[in-house]
């Protein structure tokens, strides 16, 4: 499952795709890793109904048979939206859009790893060459809870997005899934605005020439070496 993306654009090129009228998350880096349980940027539908672009952090809430210890570190993917606990969270008022240029998969061969780090290489995927911004089909929500231990309860507002069947492109990397993307305005529009019967359609597998590696470890895949990796939600 996705663990890792970048956004590498401006605040304004999200703001004019989304038509977000407001804008609370103050500055955006020009190019930002998002990691789970951290901080990202996402166009949301408010509360009061206007639509805005807010900071929020990467992981719903997690169905109480999988919280273990005392921290809910979050649900970063969302792949079976019919299940009971996440059809609270399908309504237009909790769904959102989620910025990106490219995302990440780590390499399935085994000990792929950086010989500095010891973490395994990922397969990066954009558009094209060129990275230019799409969105991830996101759900968002209020919550209170521990996120850190060492951090006791607090306020949070989480988000996280849908995945699907993966594409020819993403199987031999991620044989389980791949994010749902939207690719135009007009997808970012069903998402955010039409009833669940028929946003529920967006969660789709991209077409196969949807993507491209745009960076990718030296080791070559082995596609009789592909591991398959658990993914929640």
């Amino acid at each position: 499952m996705c663990n890792l993306y970048n956004i590498t654009t401006t605040q304004d090129a999200v703001r004019q795709w989304t038509r977000a009228l407001r804008d609370i998350m103050g500055n955006l880096e020009p190019s930002l890793d998002v990691y789970p349980n951290q901080p990202g940027p996402v166009v949301r539908n408010a509360l009061d109904g206007e639509r805005e672009l807010a900071k929020l952090l990467w992981g719903m809430p997690t169905t109480i048979e999988r919280v273990k210890g005392k921290a809910d570190y979050g649900t970063t993917n969302i792949r079976n939206p019919q299940y009971g606990h996440w059809q609270q969270f399908v309504g237009v008022e909790h769904r959102c859009v989620v910025p990106v240029t490219s995302f990440a998969e780590p390499s399935p061969t085994p000990n792929d790893k950086d010989p500095e780090t010891g973490i395994q290489r990922n397969y990066w995927f954009a558009l094209n060459e060129g990275r230019p911004l799409f969105f991830f089909a996101g759900l968002w929500t209020p919550w209170q809870g521990v996120r850190k231990v060492k951090d006791g309860p607090g306020d949070f507002e989480l988000y996280g997005f849908m995945t699907t069947k993966p594409n020819a492109l993403i199987a031999p990397i991620h044989e389980k899934a791949m994010p749902v993307i939207l690719t135009t305005q007009e997808d970012v529009e069903t998402w955010l605005t039409a009833p669940w019967a028929d946003a529920k359609r967006m969660q789709r597998t991209a077409s196969d020439d949807a993507l491209v590696v745009v960076d990718k470890p030296a080791t070559q895949i082995k596609f009789s070496q592909c591991l398959t990796q658990k993914e929640v939600g």
